[in-house]
């Protein structure tokens, strides 16, 4: 992939309520750990909105961390999948709340069109509200989650560096070491 393609990398969600900031949580320890290059930017997006459509017009690559839902799986459980598999399984708190896939469509009546849209979810236990702490489980998913973000920028061509004074823990290490998509999940 050609240096000048621009990726945008989001984590969504709200942190004060336990499992739902699984993707701001993914997005921190990617801003701590790794140096990347100039056309790669990170973000905390907050939760899902119109408002992030600005961020989409500076963008050719889009990758998502956010939790997920009713998705069948045990909490904890990390998968990739399309902005469009991902929405059935989308946390929604509200009827202001909107779904990747609407942000997405709304983008291109603006004529922001994205090559490529992928969604690292994260299947939640618990969404209580005023409580800072993932859960275990969704804890224990936090460097695999961060290990499947990674392994899709490497399946853009992008390859971020881990930083001199990183706090990278043996978990995120491990995870990369040992990081394979759940079948079914794998978006090309």
């Amino acid at each position: 992939m050609p240096q000048d393609q621009r990726i945008l990398v989001m984590g969504v969600g709200n942190p004060l309520m336990t499992d739902e900031g699984i993707g701001v949580r993914a997005v921190e320890r990617l801003m701590s750990g790794y140096e990347f290059p100039p056309n790669v930017t990170l973000v905390d997006a907050g939760t899902m909105g119109f408002t992030i459509l600005d961020l989409l017009r500076d963008a050719d690559r889009l990758l998502v961390i956010d939790a997920v839902d009713g998705s069948g799986h045990p909490p904890g459980t990390v998968m990739v999948l399309s902005p469009e598999d991902a929405a059935p399984n989308t946390v929604l708190h509200s009827l202001h709340d909107t779904r990747l896939v609407d942000v997405l469509q709304a983008a291109a009546l603006m004529d922001v069109a994205l090559e490529a849209a992928v969604v690292v979810g994260v299947q939640v236990e618990s969404m209580k509200q005023w409580v800072l702490e993932l859960t275990p489980a969704v804890e224990a998913a936090l460097p695999i989650a961060v290990a499947a973000a990674l392994d899709t920028l490497r399946d853009w061509g992008m390859e971020p560096s881990p930083r001199e004074d990183s706090d990278i823990n043996a978990a995120v290490l491990e995870a990369l070491r040992t990081y394979d998509p759940m079948p079914g999940t794998e978006v090309s």
